[in-house]
């Protein structure tokens, strides 16, 4: 009888045969010390099979210029300084320096501190500040990994930002899988119910919008690419 693994035993597999044996030693490194010093919340970092995956990416796409909002410790932001070429740039946004300043050790011995910007900032505000200072179109690639309740906002914006063939990423589409549940399934904690309608909501928003392609990946906790068509 054929046996059929647990999304949980497929993950570790992927991690354990592909991601980890690959991962930069700095991003390890990274990977380890906000473990060690945020525990549960260390989750807030994009898993190394997904930080893999969107390194493959920008490498397809000869990304350059990239921008990030919400940042953490910055797994994924190291994760494309290194896919980045020498003289690429990330503008990285995040109100908490305290959790940047934790992985930025990290950045500086991988030697990719000089492609990075990090702005202490609300995401809207820099966004609306990046389009007001004539960054229109001028984005390759932009990663979104902050206030679920603003992903529609920051799409709208970041549409603008993001120039004609670039992709916009947003984690976490799939809310611990929650998405696919009942509105009534006891098997959800508070913190699943919390964003649960948000993301149906902004799962539909970008099913129907037709300035984007879209592809909805279940790598991670679910990440969402959208193509800017016009």
């Amino acid at each position: 009888m054929r046996t059929i693994l647990s999304s949980e035993g497929l993950l570790k597999y992927i991690l354990e045969t592909s991601a980890f044996p690959r991962e930069h030693k700095q991003l390890k490194e990274l990977r380890e010390a906000t473990v060690e010093k945020y525990k549960y919340w260390s989750l807030m970092n994009v898993p190394a099979d997904e930080a893999q995956f969107l390194s493959m990416l920008l490498k397809v796409m000869n990304a350059k210029n990239t921008l990030e909002l919400g940042v953490f410790t910055g797994y994924s932001l190291l994760a494309t300084a290194l896919a980045l070429p020498d003289d690429g740039k990330i503008i990285a946004i995040d109100i908490d320096r305290e959790a940047y300043e934790t992985g930025l050790p990290f950045i500086r011995k991988a030697n990719v501190e000089h492609k990075v910007e990090f702005i202490q900032e609300d995401a809207m505000k820099s966004l609306e500040n990046l389009l007001a200072s004539g960054k229109e179109g001028s984005f390759d690639f932009v990663f979104v990994d902050a206030d679920k309740e603003n992903y529609i906002n920051y799409h709208e914006l970041s549409l603008k930002l993001v120039k004609v063939g670039g992709i916009i990423s947003y984690d976490n589409t799939l809310w611990f899988g929650s998405v696919a549940l009942p509105e009534d399934d006891d098997s959800m904690n508070e913190g699943m119910k919390k964003y649960r309608d948000t993301f149906i909501k902004f799962n539909n928003f970008l099913a129907t919008d037709s300035r984007i392609e879209l592809s909805h990946l279940s790598i991670g906790d679910g990440l969402t690419l959208c193509r800017r068509l016009i």
